[in-house]
């Protein structure tokens, strides 16, 4: 499993998820999403408390070498 934080909206979450593939790719790995693997998000900020630009989420894939 790879981790990363991703700051700012969840709109922009493409733009991260990218950078995650990437940096997987250059180190041998490769995504392993499955029907029994999923993708995960982790929301550490409150929405209706705080900024967009200021939002928190760990983005979370499986992977395999």
């Amino acid at each position: 499993m790879r981790s990363c934080l991703h700051v700012g909206p969840y709109d922009d979450e493409p733009a991260t998820v990218a950078l995650m593939h990437e940096y997987m790719a250059d180190r041998g790995y490769e995504l392993d999403i499955t029907d029994e693997r999923f993708h995960h998000e982790i929301y550490l900020s409150d929405v209706r408390k705080v900024a967009p630009e200021k939002l928190k989420t760990i983005i979370r894939h499986p992977i395999k070498k």
